[in-house]
């Protein structure tokens, strides 16, 4: 993949100069991110990397110092420290980094998603309209799981995304969206929803051994109806069968607001004697993706393996700790698009999905206004890493 982007790339000029704000709860991420874009540049030879066109290709760092300073009130300004007159702008932002703090009339103050999203505003006001092209990466889309109406309630997700866009932010480019269609909300103006799967499946292939690949062996669930596509679209890539769960809600009775799930129901094959990938966009508190796993053991299934985008774990990770010891799982994966704690990073069942390198690709690839189609579809990856493995190479 990387020698086919390379000479890409070299033969198309750059949007603009290059540059990137990582929001402070997005750091760690766009610090590694930055630091493969200067690798590959520092290592491209053209003959116009001299030309005009080229000023500014090969830098130490596409990092752009901003900052969004807090007054004793809790409220900010966005600021930019350097000029980004005619650049052409990344921001990246991580909404659920919930381990940032300020200071609110002397009170310590986590940061919610919607201070994230504030800040993210702040630091689009503080640009001003001066740079060539802004696109947000928000890898959790925030609010992407109000995206319909099914009462008298706000539609958060499609306001933010509106709101983004008349403050002059040309694409938005998310992670897993819970649902895509939210694009609905900006018809005319670039929302890209990327799917992590070959990162999970090489997660996966790379720290567990002896995995027999087809559909006798192997199977692939949805929690929940709601995910059907993207397990549907691993089975198919790996060529295995899939089944899935749905609540069974008693609908007599309301708790806090909602009709309590009864059972979980299973529609599909025999899974005895199989090993599972349960795959869906988040683990919030983990309740519905441990009674999946429970479900499928009571089934006899054989190893269970979790694929989740971003793992929040918003009620701690006990709950999952007191699983694995019972053999309810084997091995969770979620990404580094959201923050992790340090305990999640330590825990030996859990396997962290770096996408750093394949943001940094979809970067450079739009800088030079070139297709991200192929990066967007991962088969190909997907089929050669499966064959790599069968051939015992990994």
């Amino acid at each position: 993949m990387g020698n086919r982007e390379e000479k890409r790339n070299l033969e198309t000029i750059p949007v603009g100069s290059l540059g990137m704000i990582a929001l402070e709860g997005c750091k760690i991420l766009g610090e590694k991110v930055d630091k493969y874009l200067v690798k590959w540049r520092a290592e491209r030879e053209s003959e116009h990397k001299d030309s005009l066109a080229f000023a500014g290709y090969q830098r130490d760092s596409y990092m752009l110092g901003a900052k969004v300073p807090r007054f004793g009130s809790g409220e900010a300004k966005g600021m930019i420290l350097e000029s980004v007159r005619g650049t052409d702008l990344y921001l990246l932002v991580d909404v659920c980094n919930y381990s940032l703090t300020y200071s609110l009339s002397g009170h310590e103050n986590h940061m919610s998603p919607d201070d994230h999203y504030q800040d993210l505003k702040r630091i689009i006001a503080a640009v001003g309209g001066k740079a060539r092209r802004i696109t947000v990466i928000m890898p959790f889309l925030y609010e992407g799981r109000q995206h319909r109406r099914t009462a008298r309630e706000s539609l958060d997700c499609a306001l933010a995304l509106q709101e983004l866009v008349q403050m002059g932010v040309d694409n938005i480019i998310t992670f897993d969206a819970h649902d895509p269609r939210v694009q609905n909300a900006i018809p005319l103006h670039g929302f890209e929803t990327v799917q992590p799967v070959y990162q999970f499946i090489k997660g996966l292939l790379k720290n567990e051994k002896n995995l027999t690949i087809d559909s006798d062996h192997m199977m692939v669930i949805s929690p929940d109806e709601g995910g059907m596509g993207r397990a549907i679209y691993i089975a198919n890539v790996l060529g295995l069968d899939m089944g899935m769960f749905y609540k069974r809600r008693d609908y007599t009775t309301i708790v806090n607001g909602r009709n309590p799930i009864v059972a979980h129901e299973f529609l599909g094959s025999n899974v005895e004697g199989k090993d599972m990938i349960i795959v869906d966009d988040m683990i919030s508190s983990g309740e519905s993706m441990l009674e999946v796993a429970a479900e499928l053991k009571k089934r006899k299934a054989n190893k269970i393996f979790i694929f989740s985008t971003f793992g929040l774990f918003t009620n701690g990770l006990d709950k999952f700790d007191k699983a694995y010891e019972s053999g309810m799982f084997d091995r969770v994966l979620t990404t580094n698009l959201i923050y992790q704690t340090p305990e999640l990073l330590n825990r030996e069942w859990y396997i962290n999905c770096d996408m750093s390198k394949y943001i940094a690709y979809i970067i450079d690839t739009l800088n030079h206004d070139s297709s991200i189609n192929d990066l967007l579809n991962p088969n190909e990856r997907i089929q050669n890493i499966v064959a790599r493995y069968k051939r015992g190479e990994l």
